[in-house]
């Protein structure tokens, strides 16, 4: 169980971007927020490798696949 002063909302992500489509690395800006908090967002510089985006896009797929129900 996380503990409450250390939980992060993602807002969104910003100017992911790379400098040729063959790059293993990209590097943006990810929006976050601290639930509850008066402090408006922060943002932090991130990189973020090819392997990881992959990983996210499959996870991701299946998660909103799963939340969406299944039409049959």
């Amino acid at each position: 169980m996380t503990r409450p002063e250390l939980e992060w909302e993602i807002l969104g992500i910003r100017q992911l971007a790379a400098t040729d489509e063959c790059a293993d690395e990209f590097a943006g800006t990810l929006l976050v927020h601290r639930p509850g908090s008066a402090d408006p967002l922060e943002p932090l510089p991130v990189r973020v490798k090819r392997t990881v985006l992959v990983e996210l896009e499959t996870y991701l797929a299946r998660l909103l696949a799963r939340s969406r129900g299944r039409a049959g």
